[in-house]
């Protein structure tokens, strides 16, 4: 059964192509929805999909791509939003 999840990631999250290694890992775990910075420094993303992909989403979230460091992630399940895919907004 599907689910949206928005997930906010805090550290040294911007500047690290934290946003790009978020979707392509996303599309490798066949997730829809999007990604972006936060002018406060944090990535936000809204994520689409299976739960289990999902759960191993923001278990890659949590570590990030190389040079980043993940200090703090917070989740919340949303209504389901239906994105047709993924998207880096800018």
């Amino acid at each position: 059964m599907p689910k949206c999840f928005s997930i906010s990631v805090s550290g040294k999250v911007q500047g690290v192509f934290y946003r790009a290694s978020a979707k392509e890992q996303a599309n490798l775990l066949r997730i829809k929805g999007f990604v972006r910075n936060e002018p406060d420094g944090r990535v936000y993303l809204e994520a689409e999909g299976d739960e289990t992909e999902l759960i191993e989403l923001i278990a890659w979230c949590k570590q990030g791509p190389p040079h980043s460091r993940v200090d703090h992630l917070e989740w919340h399940e949303l209504p389901l939003r239906h994105f047709a895919g993924f998207m880096i907004q800018r």
